[in-house]
């Protein structure tokens, strides 16, 4: 059968794309948007319902946000502490500054247990650093086992969201792609989602009672015991996470708690933001290794990759409070018309826009833009972030186009003036006439069509405030 099919943002998207360019594709994709917002529509309506349950959900988010700024606060302290308590317990925790420094410490681990192959929990850790195709260029494979991200790898495409990677394709599209990329998937399957993953998990089980090495991320890691928290859905992560005689798992850093109680609110948190349910089916928790149970040889990276960077920036730090709910990504109304490959980055939507100018200076400066401050995203977000604030910060750290500095001056020069401000609200309406329709001005000549391209901007009013008063 042709591939034609299975043709997404992230292949039409040319790489390095900004992101204006790049939603342009995106939009162009009729069936992308109707995937997204079916799928957004839905899991907002799930959170909205178990989040209305709580009668103490403020005061959840307010100690979460506490939790995280004391994490913030501590950071070099509580790793250290979490390597000593971790390492008591039999784990090797092992440091890496960068992506290429975790990459080469995770794959000498497999080859040293006599592996090339590894089973893997979904990890937005080990996407950020790109592991599945570092694995791929020293001659190691990983087989994703998390339903989504089985999905993406089969395709060869990228994910478009935190928590359902493959959220850009509908269950039709899947079933072609089983059909065609599985290899053992069931003659005449068709597209009911029992069908489907009844097909993923026949896929994946000879995978799990063969590996000998799994990789994972980890949702938490608990400073006071050492101990790693992974929650799911499937149950694949519970296989990979016991199965394996040796487990490799890749943390940033900023997944630290202080105390083995603070899962208690974190608990209530995460699932109702993420998945709209009041717990995750599977909640994992391991403490380094223990004899006849579960893997025997464990390790921990703990990653940097730019976070002690982002940490000296007392505004922009917010963002490492983040706990990838994606709750952000499902009431944003950019994301839900352009999807995750339009922002260019392992973190998409509102969380990205902040979380990827940050980790990697220089690059991504465009997507503080990708937003129209509407704040749906902090009235959402679990921990508190406060993204407009941050969105709005990194716009002023620039850089600004000269033309922009230049209008921006005139703009000041104006409006620090009384008269000369009087007398630009009044030329405003006069040069207004031509462009308006309907008590809006529709689009203004050049340069100011950049703005009413994709605005609507108010016709200026008959009489000014400061008219009115002198008037009354």
């Amino acid at each position: 059968m042709s591939t034609d099919r299975f043709v997404s943002a992230a292949s039409l998207i040319p790489a390095n794309a900004p992101f204006p360019k790049a939603a342009k594709v995106a939009l162009g994709m009729p069936q992308l948007r109707r995937n997204l917002a079916h799928a957004t529509g839905t899991i907002r309506g799930k959170r909205a319902g178990v989040v209305g349950e709580l009668d103490d959900w403020e005061r959840l988010r307010e100690a979460a946000a506490a939790i995280k700024a004391d994490v913030q606060r501590r950071l070099p302290e509580l790793a250290i502490e979490f390597e000593r308590n971790a390492t008591a317990a039999g784990a090797t925790v092992h440091w890496a500054r960068d992506a290429k420094e975790a990459n080469e410490i995770a794959a000498a681990i497999v080859r040293a247990a006599g592996a090339e192959e590894v089973v893997k929990v979904k990890s937005m850790a080990t996407q950020e650093i790109e592991l599945n195709e570092h694995f791929a260029s020293v001659g190691l494979r990983a087989f994703e086992t998390d339903l989504a991200e089985l999905i993406v790898q089969l395709a060869e495409d990228k994910p478009s969201h935190i928590l359902v990677p493959a959220i850009h394709y509908n269950r039709t599209e899947i079933r072609k792609i089983f059909a065609e990329r599985m290899g053992d998937a069931p003659t005449g399957l068709n597209d009911d989602p029992a069908a489907l993953a009844e097909a993923a998990r026949l896929h994946l089980r000879r995978r799990f009672l063969s590996a000998q090495v799994a990789v994972s991320g980890a949702n938490f890691a608990v400073a006071e015991t050492g101990s790693l928290v992974v929650v799911e859905s499937e149950g694949n992560g519970r296989m990979c996470l016991t199965m394996p005689q040796t487990l490799v798992s890749i943390v940033g850093i900023e997944k630290l708690l202080p105390r083995f109680s603070d899962l208690e609110v974190f608990m209530q948190l995460l699932p109702r933001s993420s998945t709209g349910e009041r717990m995750n089916p599977y909640t994992s928790v391991w403490t380094g290794a223990r004899e006849g149970d579960g893997p025997q040889d464990v390790h921990i990276i703990l990653l940097d990759n730019g976070r002690t960077d982002v940490l000296a920036d007392e505004v922009g730090r917010q963002a490492l409070s983040c706990i990838r709910c994606s709750a952000c990504l499902n009431v944003c109304p950019v994301y839900e018309r352009t999807g995750g490959h339009a922002y260019g980055h392992v973190y998409p939507g509102p969380i990205g826009a902040i979380l990827a100018p940050q980790l990697e200076p220089g690059r991504h400066d465009d997507l503080p833009y990708a937003s129209s401050l509407c704040g749906a995203c902090y009235e959402v977000c679990p921990v508190k972030i406060n993204i407009p604030e941050v969105l709005v910060h990194l716009r002023q750290r620039g850089p600004h186009p000269a033309a922009e500095r230049a209008a921006m001056g005139a703009v000041r020069a104006v409006m620090s003036r009384p008269r000369w401000w009087r007398t630009a609200l009044r030329a405003a309406r006069a040069g207004s006439l031509p462009w308006r329709r309907k008590g809006f001005v529709r689009r203004l000549p050049w340069i100011g069509s950049k703005w009413t391209v994709s605005r609507d901007l108010p016709v200026p009013p008959k009489e000014h405030f400061r008219d009115w008063w002198e008037r009354r």
